[in-house]
């Protein structure tokens, strides 16, 4: 075990009164926030409760964490934990409270965070805790909820935000060289790190202060890197531990992904699956930081999708074979806000497929999949946390196994009925194809391929990866969904009053190409874009000038040709423009540039803009890897040859005018000159701004901009993030996801042929009813009046229950001995609308042999005719409803017919339906 610092605790109640809490759906947190007395590791309840804006009192009752070699401890008890990732600068601060406690109510005891230097420390020495990086109030509504924090501190975070998390500043550090034995870089991180545990401590944020924090990190996925520095890397490795460890924070602290870290450190898992995953110490408990349930995606690329099915296979396996804290990698995901996507080239919806989606709204079936998962292994803790060693192994098939925890030795080839013994086993059928019947406790079990059936009696399957009871949604606005414009764009705007679109009347201001302010600089030779931007906008402009000889145009005239500029590399965007006019681009990562240009004779203007999409950031030696252009830049096809660009003298710019003139914000909107939008304006390189009113209701808002090329958005000033309509690949998806069998990113995938990304999130805080500002910069050239707007919520949800599907989870409880225990239940079929809107129709409904699946229901010949007025009855005019899916409620439409429920309801404000039923 790890010692712990922190004042010693005192004082326990009983462990019945603590199951008793639980199974009143107490927070798992606030029940267990325990303490150490009199020798012996107790739990105690939370007694000091305190708001968010108080200055003093406590969350908890102050406990220690510590670990053995099962399980993190918690007031001196193990714990299986499950942990929901959540970032909170990708939400508004609105949003935490409605986040945090959709966490909490799918099954989450720890909300885990990375800490973001490059947001906290903008400039060096300059701190900013404020706004969506208030992390001191993020950290008390976790507290609040009853919740622990996961605090992954870094100061390296990955994450695929700009520049891993480092702040640009750093790279102007003389003889700094990233994570690595490097002084330079040492110094400055061990003062944010600092500065962070200094603020949590002052704040009572500790566990052992009566706050949330039960683990933190130092350092991410170093081990991936740590051999491109030799040596060094060890070195470096070993000393971010130490410094960590001297903090006295009174916490373990983890390193994941890190195979050598110190024994005073906790290695940890980052994978799709890590049930196969063994710390490097026995000493250890087994802990997944990073349960990759999505993915991100990139501009240009199809939409992954991680079955829920097969996330929920990943969790059961890794507590079937010994874990004990899992987190989701995203629970939920949300949005790269302004410019804070990674790189290269990622789109700024993080929505990573997460059981919450990027707008904050409920992903079904996956979040109610996993939280029934999470119920399941909540009904089996007793018996994990009880066994000390290995769990019972029982080979059941060629690929089935079961691993049994229990208080005592089980005989397993007989009934379990009677047992005394607290015992909960899992049963696994890891065949990607075939399903399994097998025997064990004296009863046959069937096992669907790819799954893990929880049986926290050791004799009733709670649960199935497999078999999904949770309703599907259907949302106004899917991730990715085609946009009405986005595949055509028309050549010719249509302003046309009304219809769906955002605004008919939209006013254009031309930005201006090249040198434009007072700021600009001429150098000899190209510059390194972040040297001179130091990323505080994606926009660099480099521009000289170029003399044509009338023997060049007489030349090319005879030749049929024209010269070409050619730069060795680029990265993100380049743009060529000659004497004003684009004349062509280039996308990619460290690419060659090749572009044909038209010039005249005597003096030509040629501009280059170095456009960034996102900071790398991931790999080693990032402080190297740059930006802008590489190389040499030439000119060639004259009729002496060609020249060599890269030593002229040239003038830099630094962004665009109107976005240092603000002209994006309410108040700035005399730094511009405005002129209405005519049916032939769409241009490249031109602002765009119009007036719109908010859609009614609180719901979550998303903009379509398919219709646009490629730019930045704003909405009354904030940034909601970069816009692109890049396409996706044809080729690359399925209809249909098959999902047994190994996942990996490009499996699953959807969206090819579709632009990556439409719709972007407003956040519903950052509107007005009337009257917002939208101001856009665009690029390429795109169509303002297709601008389209919607609420977004679950608009129809449904879902199929067979009538022997396993009782609800509900139905289960645990016994005084510690035992859980399970009464006769029918299935039930649930359904519940997004907060703020009831049921308001039911648009299929049938208890019998339903066939099809959401918005594709029939009715077979099996058909109790009663079931839409019962189910209308039960559900219409509520936030949620429950039907047991049993003859006893309908009838029997067909004797000896195995029938199912199958339901489709359409959601809506509350105004649009009628008054609510009482309940049945």
């Amino acid at each position: 075990m790890v010692a712990s610092r922190g004042p010693p605790l005192v004082g326990f109640p009983a462990m019945e009164m603590l199951l008793t809490l639980l199974l009143l759906g107490c927070s798992p947190a606030a029940v267990y926030a325990g303490a150490e007395a009199e020798g012996e590791g107790v739990l105690r309840q939370v007694v000091g409760r305190r708001d968010v804006g108080d200055g003093g009192g406590n969350f908890f009752e102050p406990f220690n964490v510590t670990y053995d070699h099962r399980a993190v401890l918690i007031g001196g008890k193990r714990r299986m934990l499950v942990s929901a990732g959540l970032h909170y600068p990708r939400a508004t601060p609105e949003m935490w409270p409605s986040l945090i406690a959709k966490c909490k109510e799918g099954g989450a005891d720890v909300i885990e965070t990375y800490v973001f230097w490059n947001g906290h420390e903008p400039a060096k020495g300059q701190y900013y805790f404020e706004e969506r990086f208030d992390l001191v109030k993020f950290a008390k509504l976790v507290a609040t909820e009853g919740l622990f924090l996961f605090l992954r501190i870094g100061p390296y975070a990955c994450a695929e935000w700009n520049f891993g998390g480092f702040p640009v500043w750093l790279r102007d550090i003389p003889g700094i060289e990233f994570r690595t034995d490097n002084e330079p870089f040492k110094a400055e991180m061990q003062i944010f790190v600092t500065k962070i545990v200094t603020l949590m401590k002052e704040e009572k944020l500790y566990s052992w202060q009566g706050g949330p924090i039960i683990l933190q990190q130092i350092e991410n996925e170093y081990g991936n890197i740590q051999g491109n520095y030799g040596q060094a890397g060890k070195r470096y490795m070993q000393w971010a531990a130490q410094m960590a460890i001297g903090l006295d924070t009174g916490i373990p602290w983890v390193m994941c992904r890190q195979t050598d870290a110190p024994e005073e450190i906790i290695d940890t898992c980052n994978a799709f699956y890590c049930d196969g995953f063994k710390p490097n110490s026995y000493n250890k408990p087994t802990i997944w930081t990073e349960d990759w349930d999505g993915w991100y995606a990139d501009w240009g690329g199809a939409l992954p999708h991680r079955p829920a099915e097969d996330s929920a296979f990943a969790v059961a396996r890794f507590y079937q074979r010994g874990g004990s804290l899992q987190n989701y990698y995203m629970y939920f995901g949300g949005t790269n806000f302004a410019r804070t996507a990674g790189g290269p080239l990622q789109i700024t919806s993080y929505d990573y497929d997460a059981p919450i989606d990027e707008y904050g709204v409920l992903r079904q079936p996956k979040w109610g999949h996993l939280k029934d998962l999470h119920a399941a292994i909540k009904l089996c803790e007793p018996a994990l946390i009880a066994v000390d060693g290995s769990p019972q192994y029982i080979k059941l098939g060629s690929m089935q196994e079961a691993h049994v925890y229990s208080t005592g030795e089980v005989h397993t080839n007989g009934s379990m009925a009677g047992n005394a013994q607290i015992c909960s086993a899992f049963l696994a059928n890891i065949d990607e194809h075939r399903y399994a019947s097998v025997w064990i406790f004296g009863k046959s079990y069937s096992l669907p391929p790819w799954s893990v059936s929880i049986l926290p009696d050791c004799e009733n399957v709670a649960f199935n990866t497999a078999r999904i009871g949770a309703q599907t949604s259907v949302f106004t606005v899917e991730s990715g969904s085609p946009s009405h414009s986005s595949r055509h764009k028309p050549s010719i705007l249509s302003l046309t009053a009304g219809g769906p679109y955002l605004s008919s009347t939209w006013w254009t201001s031309k930005e201006i190409i090249g040198t434009w302010g007072g700021n600009n600089f001429a150098v000899q030779g190209i510059l390194e874009h972040l040297n001179v931007t130091k990323d505080i906008s994606d926009y660099l402009w480099y521009t000289t000038r170029v003399n044509i000889s009338d023997a060049d145009v007489t030349f090319w005239c005879s030749k049929g040709v024209l010269p070409l500029l050619t730069i060795d590399k680029i990265r993100d965007v380049a743009r060529v423009f000659v004497n004003g006019k684009l004349a062509g681009s280039q996308v990619g990562h460290w690419v060659s540039l090749k572009q044909p240009i038209q010039l005249v004779e005597g003096l030509n203007e040629l501009t280059m803009l170095s456009e960034i999409v996102g900071l790398q950031n991931y790999g080693a030696f990032l402080e190297k890897d740059g930006a802008g252009f590489r190389g040499q830049v030439k000119l060639t096809g004259l009729s002496d040859g060609g020249i060599d660009l890269t030593n002229s003298l040239w003038t830099y710019q630094v962004g665009l005018k109107g976005e240092f003139s603000m002209i994006y914000a309410p108040e700035k909107q005399g730094c511009a000159e405005w002129s209405r939008m005519q049916n032939d304006s769409v241009q490249p390189f031109t602002w765009y701004k119009t007036m719109f009113s908010a859609p009614k209701g609180t719901d979550p808002v998303a903009i379509d901009l398919g219709s646009m090329g490629k730019g930045q958005a704003w909405v009354n000033g904030h940034l909601i993030g970069r816009y692109w309509s890049l396409v996706a690949p044809e080729s690359g998806c399925s209809s249909s996801c098959y999902y047994p069998g190994a996942y990996n990113e490009r499996k699953c995938q959807s969206n090819c042929g579709m632009p990556t990304q439409n719709w972007y999130h407003i956040p519903r805080e950052w509107l007005k009813e009337s009257d917002n500002l939208l101001v856009l910069f665009e690029e390429t050239g795109g169509d303002p009046s297709q601008i389209s707007l919607e609420a977004h919520y679950a608009e129809t949800v449904c879902s199929r229950i067979s009538e022997n599907y396993y009782p609800p989870l509900s139905s289960w409880s645990h016994l005084s001995s510690g035992c859980a225990s399970v009464n006769t239940a029918t299935p039930e079929l649930r359904l519940q609308c997004d907060d703020g809107h009831v049921i308001s129709e039911i648009t299929f409904a049938s208890y019998g042999t339903p066939s099809g699946g959401c918005l594709n229901f029939s009715k077979g010949k099996c058909h109790a005719s009663s079931t839409l007025d019962l189910v209308t009855e039960a559900c219409v005019g509520n936030t949620k409803c429950a039907i047991s899916v049993s003859n006893d409620v309908f009838g029997d439409p067909c004797r000896g017919v195995l029938k199912d429920l199958a339901v489709e309801a359409k959601c809506s404000p509350p105004s649009a339906t009628k008054e609510p039923r009482d309940e049945m």
